[in-house]
């Protein structure tokens, strides 16, 4: 084994938080977040927390000094956050866009996003929440985030997935979730090496 196989091998696994990002009443995220955890949680290389913003509730108005409730919310998700090599959002598409509730977790967080690597897992109708993924490129980029290539993106999402949680035909979004955590995966180590070797100058 060569010095660079045996640094490999003895490197900490990425940190991933996995972002439900939908906090609505009968929301399918869980189910594809859950899903993509599965795939995740089979590599050796990463380590994943995931996140549901239903259980962290915040204000869409940023205040200097938030209330009480919001800061004790705000404390335990930044920690998280700041904890993750990598994220990957788990998205519907709202009116052609992303909703609220993931909006307001993102603005709340600055340097949490910066240098990092984020993925995207969407769903809705026709458009597969593809254009929430779009809109959400531009944000990330402007949190000086790497947003990956691939994506994970459920059409018709609803009736593509079994009462077990199971995709009726997994091929294609298996073969789709693994070339996300394969990206991803090689963007988080290489930051993450910047980020060691010097802080990021955001």
């Amino acid at each position: 084994m060569n010095a660079d196989e045996q640094s490999l091998t003895t490197r900490p696994p990425l940190r991933v938080a996995v972002i439900i990002g939908s906090n609505r009443d009968g929301r399918f995220g869980p189910t594809a977040a859950r899903w993509f955890v599965a795939h995740a949680e089979q590599r050796d290389d990463l380590t994943v927390d995931l996140i549901d913003l239903a259980e962290t509730p915040l204000p869409t108005a940023l205040t200097k000094e938030p209330p009480a409730e919001v800061a004790r919310v705000l404390a335990g998700l930044t920690g998280r956050l700041d904890l993750a090599d990598a994220f990957v959002v788990v998205t519907p598409e709202y009116n052609h866009s992303y909703p609220a509730s993931l909006k307001a977790a993102i603005d709340w967080h600055f340097t949490q996003w910066q240098a990092k690597p984020v993925g995207f897992v969407s769903y809705g109708g026709l458009s597969g929440g593809l254009r929430a993924v779009e809109h959400l490129r531009q944000v990330f980029a402007e949190l000086h985030a790497v947003t990956v290539r691939e994506t994970v993106s459920f059409h018709g999402a609803w009736a593509r997935f079994g009462p077990d949680g199971h995709p009726h035909d997994p091929a294609d979004c298996d073969a789709a979730a693994k070339a996300l955590l394969d990206q991803l995966a090689w963007w988080g180590e290489a930051l993450r090496e910047a980020r060691d070797r010097q802080p990021y100058a955001g």
